[in-house]
């Protein structure tokens, strides 16, 4: 298989991928849309990494991990596989030297999401996690009107991810088994997008927060279940602004309905994934739907505008352009707001949190 490839001063990044689900399909066409061939693939069987590298473009299948991340022509590896194995996997690509791009959790332990951050430093690589809403150019205006002041001070936000897919007894998936999905299950697969987008627009980190959570079926398909289905959130922010947060995959209907809404003493913002062309700009004497345009946008998200005014952008774009900014970053940019493992690191942080509060009932004062 031949693939056309860009030169860099740095030479062709080359890209290797670990796991063959959807979300590898995801990071493969992202990668490729950078201008980066799919060198290698490995799944968890020899049968299922053939069949993805077909989909996928990949040149080669490898036996497995360990094989794929000793392979001197990778240079990012992709770790796209169930959560547990996310920090021995994307620990031993850095410390072969690789760059790594690791689906979120980063880790299902704060302590070894920690121990990742360390070694990305110490291996002097890139090291990122696809908090990819970050990557809708309304976000970045949102954010930029805050930071800018048009919102005035912050009093409060309003946000929540709710989906339906675990909605009945015989829904199910590997992440609702904690040995593999981790100890958190909608907070951590869905409620670390919620939570990284709300201190990435408002520029401001949570400080401490009481929560609730609710596993609705002790046991789905023949199997029992121990992680949440549901998880209701109460928090401060550095500043004092409240905010109340819903994360649900038992909402009928809801399929990826991420939304956040801040409100200040000048202005409310408020920004739906699933309508991400658009921006609500809220005002007490008059309110606009704001159309993304690179015409008008601040600079900072007219730099993501990948169509044109009225050509509709989605998920798959946001994807691209934070793949575009990793390589950026791999020849040795520094693209504005890329997540990193900082970022995984605060997510796993949050979600202990969370479950510390759900358990003791009470509330939770925030690392960091």
């Amino acid at each position: 298989m031949t693939t056309d490839v860009i030169s860099t001063g740095i030479g062709t990044i080359r890209t290797g991928v670990l796991g063959g689900g959807f979300m590898a399909r995801v990071h493969a066409a992202a990668a490729q849309a950078a201008g980066s061939p799919i060198i290698a693939l490995a799944s968890s069987t020899p049968d299922r990494a053939a069949a993805a590298a077909s989909r996928l473009g990949a040149a080669r299948v490898e036996p497995d991990a360990a094989a794929l991340i000793a392979a001197s022509d990778i240079d990012v590896v992709h770790v796209c596989t169930p959560n547990a194995t996310h920090a021995p996997y994307a620990l031993a690509a850095l410390e072969a030297g690789r760059h790594v791009v690791c689906e979120k959790p980063l880790a299902t332990t704060a302590a070894d999401a920690r121990r990742l951050v360390e070694a990305a430093a110490h291996a002097g690589v890139i090291a990122a996690v696809p908090f990819v809403y970050r990557y809708h150019p309304m976000v970045r205006e949102a954010r930029a009107r805050v930071a800018r002041g048009d919102v005035g001070t912050l009093l409060s936000v309003q946000g929540a991810y709710l989906q339906d897919w675990m909605l009945a007894a015989s829904d199910d998936d590997w992440r609702a088994d904690a040995a593999t999905g981790g100890p958190s299950r909608a907070f951590a697969d869905i409620g670390s997008h919620l939570c990284d987008l709300l201190e990435f627009v408002a520029g401001e980190r949570i400080a401490r927060l009481t929560a609730v959570t609710r596993r609705v079926f002790d046991r789905r398909a023949e199997h029992e279940v121990d992680n949440e289905d549901i998880a209701g959130i109460l928090a401060e922010l550095a500043s004092g602004a409240v905010a109340t947060l819903l994360v649900s995959q038992m909402a009928p209907g809801r399929k990826n309905g991420l939304t956040l809404e801040l409100h200040g003493t000048a202005a409310s913002l408020r920004f739906a994934q699933e309508r991400p062309e658009e921006l609500w700009v809220g005002g007490r004497h008059g309110s606009q739907l704001l159309l993304r345009d690179p015409e008008t946008a601040d600079a900072s998200s007219a730099r993501l505008h990948r169509m044109p005014a009225g050509h509709p952008m989605g998920y798959q774009d946001a994807f691209d352009g934070f793949v575009a900014d990793v390589h950026a970053a791999v020849r040795g940019e520094a693209p504005d707001g890329l997540p990193t493992f900082a970022d995984g690191l605060r997510a796993a942080v949050l979600t202990e949190a969370v479950l510390a509060s759900a358990a003791r009932r009470e509330w939770i004062e925030v690392e960091g």
